[in-house]
């Protein structure tokens, strides 16, 4: 698995022409829709698909530009380009509402109290009766918080297999880097790196990963929380 985060300081340089990247480009575009898809189902109408399309083509301009010829190994990469061009834009959109980033900081620290209070996690309805919330309003903090981890993940893992982490990104250095991050995936359960898998790999969206781990779309947020957190503690 390869990671890596999008940024707005595309390659000036192409070893393409013209008529050839623009080739590439329309081979790849699928791959563009699907990270759209998996995107769409996080973030809701925060960016018009249409928009988040746009701005993925950019991300996969970049990463034929950044890449050389495409191999095996490049829909990987270059879906965490799209993921993180599409990302960046959100951010800087700054795509959660102030009223849904007040309500957010209200139900994490709720949901801390209750963790120091029970000595567990608490359940929805337990946060829910607390602060006296519906489920639609604690199912828009899920998602929000969500999309976060799994941008905080791609950005982990980018920062691990980056040039500058890696000896100037020497073969056998990158090799060591690689083996690092396997192994890192060994120690997550079984589920939390079928939920990794499934979308750094396969691209499918949170709701899609529900429905084939037979979860509901909370549980499987809950679980790329506790993958995120082990992997953050062996990388770093």
């Amino acid at each position: 698995m390869r990671a890596a985060h999008a940024t707005a300081d595309y390659a000036p340089y192409s070893e393409y022409d013209a008529t050839e990247e623009q080739r590439l480009l329309l081979a790849h575009a699928p791959l563009v829709k699907r990270v759209v898809n998996q995107l769409g189902s996080l973030v809701g109408a925060a960016l018009d698909r249409e928009d988040m399309y746009q701005i993925g083509l950019l991300g996969l301009l970049d990463a034929l530009r950044r890449y050389g010829t495409p191999d095996e190994r490049f829909p990987g990469y270059a879906a965490a380009r799209v993921r993180g061009a599409i990302l960046d834009e959100l951010r800087r959109q700054d795509w959660r509402p102030r009223a849904l980033r007040r309500e957010s900081h209200r139900i994490r620290d709720a949901v801390r109290e209750l963790v120091r209070t029970l000595g567990r996690e608490p359940t929805q309805a337990e946060v829910q009766q607390m602060l006296g919330i519906d489920a639609e309003t604690y199912r828009e903090y899920e998602l929000a918080e969500c999309a976060e981890q799994f941008a905080s993940l791609d950005e982990l893992l980018q920062e691990c297999e980056s040039p500058e982490s890696a000896d100037g990104g020497s073969p056998e250095a990158r090799l060591v880097v690689e083996r690092s991050i396997a192994q890192a995936l060994e120690q997550l359960s079984e589920r939390e790196r079928r939920v990794v898998q499934l979308y750094y790999e396969f691209d499918l969206s949170l709701k899609e990963i529900a429905a084939v781990l037979d979860l509901s779309e909370a549980r499987v947020c809950q679980i790329n929380k506790a993958a995120l957190g082990k992997l953050r503690r062996l990388l770093q």
